[in-house]
């Protein structure tokens, strides 16, 4: 089986990782820069040339689109899929994942438990309003592209919060408002879901005086055993959004578990590293399975 991860930087460690576990299963394991693949569209069918060659018989891809290319990333992964190959990451699947606001109304209307948030469309005058929505302060404040904790503001103070809203909403730049859950300490829950099974959990504490938990901010990850409701929790959000691999973020609350987020490309360090888990073999392994099936069917067809 040839299978291509699709990155932009072939020394990270999730990148390695899942190259070193395709070529562990047997496997030709290959990275391919999705930013610069030419996708070309024609009458005989879809077809990508990379540094000057055209790409065939890929039998899967694996989907490693960073948030400042998921456009294009997203495109070169839907050719892939129109040209046969199996994606352990569907292409709409990451669109619907990326976008902030949409996945999180895709979540509310499963029925999944979340932080108590709001948008508004730049209403002037309406940010002491939007702020009472989320139950008042503290609160918090989210660009919807920022990424690794970038763009995320804490609002001591309800004047604070008009403030921040004020600045954000000059700039023409999206925001969310959402609850502040004081209950969560600065600490989050990663699962990292794959083929609808939590394969690892890691909660991830923010630095001292830091209330986000991300760990390019610093925050230190540790093995965590889920609950039945966080285990299930997690399943429900990877499945709302169709991620068959993916990082549910949650938080520890009164009122039990509520979702951040659900990452369509989650990184693997501090996964492995935390829990001793081979999660690239897992991603591997899923992979093995959806080929062999999707082979299956085309035989049974013929």
């Amino acid at each position: 089986m040839k299978i291509a991860v699709l990155s932009r930087n072939p020394n990270l460690y999730s990148t390695r990782r899942l190259i070193e576990a395709i070529r562990e299963a047997g496997h030709e394991g290959i990275i391919v820069d999705h930013s610069i693949c030419d996708l070309i569209i024609e009458q005989d069918g879809p077809s990508i040339i990379y540094k000057g060659n055209k790409l065939h018989d890929i039998d899967a891809i694996i989907p490693r689109i960073g948030a400042s290319v998921t456009f294009y990333g997203t495109a070169v992964v839907r050719q892939f899929e129109l040209m046969g190959a199996f994606s352990a990451v569907n292409s709409q699947a990451i669109v619907r994942s990326r976008d902030k606001l949409r996945s999180l109304q895709i979540l509310s209307s499963a029925g999944l438990g979340m932080p108590k948030t709001a948008f508004t469309n730049f209403s002037k005058g309406g940010e002491k309003q939007i702020i009472e929505h989320v139950g008042g302060a503290p609160l918090i404040i989210k660009l919807l592209e920022g990424t690794q904790g970038l763009g995320v503001v804490l609002a001591e103070t309800k004047k604070a919060g008009q403030s921040v809203i004020e600045a954000f909403h000059g700039l023409k730049a999206r925001i969310i408002i959402q609850e502040f859950i004081k209950e969560a300490k600065g600490a989050d829950i990663r699962a990292f879901v794959v083929n609808g099974k939590v394969v690892g959990a890691m909660k991830r504490q923010g630095a001292e005086g830091e209330f986000r938990s991300n760990l390019h901010r610093g925050g230190k990850a540790t093995l965590i055993k889920l609950s039945r409701a966080e285990r299930s929790a997690a399943l429900k959000a990877a499945r709302a959004l169709g991620l068959e691999v993916a990082g549910v973020d949650m938080l520890q609350s009164a009122r039990g578990p509520l979702i951040l987020e659900v990452n369509s490309s989650p990184g693997l360090e501090g996964i492995e590293k935390a829990t001793g888990v081979n999660v690239a073999n897992a991603i591997i392994s899923f992979i093995e399975d959806g080929v062999n099936k999707r082979r299956k069917g085309i035989r049974n067809e013929q």
